[in-house]
């Protein structure tokens, strides 16, 4: 699953979306994101803060928190939407965050979200957007926001989403941001408590992933697509990681 990042600043934008066992590394986005566990449990971290959210709980994911998620034998509604569509509630708690991100939406809400379609109107789509963000927003409570350098880390969550199929490495992001290397480095580590080299690993294998589930393409093209440089290197982090094959993996989705 991959957030459609060239489409995450429209005005309009929109995905509603049920799954099982998500797992995504560190990221940020403008938009808000809420994520409803329907079963089992997902381990969530915004902003350095780690947590479980169980069956039946919820997060509410501002603009520009740094989140991943990571859950298996679980079920889940994601919804991830423009601030636009919630402009009143936007400007409410604009260059605000929660200081709690959980909740725990009521179910008539998680009904009609679930059934939202992209043919719906706009007045049904905000309707419920706007009853999620009132739900919330009755016992939450906000500190002002400290973004440091929030623009640099998004570009480099872009950088990464633009080049992770090609040469994608600090030296190229450093001509890209005119930072410097080390600095780039030091800060993307402190930020996201990852090296930049292990977020591209793990942006290229979740790629891998997407790819195995919903293509038909070859394992050594889908290995190319997703930036690694050989089926050997492929293979050999893909079983690391997930301790199966890509061979396997695809043959326990049933493709």
């Amino acid at each position: 699953m991959f957030y459609e990042f060239n489409h995450l600043g429209s005005p309009d934008y929109l995905k509603i979306e049920e799954g099982r066992d998500f797992s995504f590394p560190p990221h940020l986005h403008q938009c808000f994101e809420i994520i409803i566990l329907l079963s089992g449990e997902m381990r969530i971290t915004i902003d350095s803060k780690s947590f479980v959210i169980k069956e039946k709980q919820a997060v509410f994911i501002f603009p520009n928190q740094i989140h991943s998620l990571d859950s298996t034998k679980s079920e889940h509604i994601l919804c991830i939407f423009s601030p636009h569509l919630v402009r009143a509630y936007a400007t409410k708690v604009s260059y605000k965050l929660p200081q709690n991100n959980k909740f725990q939406p009521d179910e008539y809400l998680v009904n009609a979200l679930a059934r939202l379609e992209i043919t719906s109107s706009s007045a049904d789509k905000k309707g419920v957007l706007y009853s999620l963000c009132g739900q919330f927003d009755k016992t939450a409570s906000y500190d002002k926001t400290q973004f440091e350098n929030e623009n640099l880390l998004y570009k480099i969550f872009s950088f990464v989403e633009t080049n992770f199929s090609k040469d994608c490495s600090l030296s190229n992001l450093s001509k890209e941001t005119s930072y410097d290397y080390s600095y780039l480095s030091r800060y993307f580590k402190k930020a996201t408590g990852l090296s930049f080299n292990s977020y591209v690993m793990h942006f290229r294998l979740s790629h891998a992933c997407y790819l195995l589930e919903n293509t038909t393409l070859p394992i050594l093209q889908c290995a190319y697509d997703s930036g690694f440089i050989s089926l050997r290197s492929f293979n050999r982090c893909f079983k690391e990681n997930f301790e199966i094959t890509p061979t396997q993996y695809r043959k326990n989705i049933g493709l």
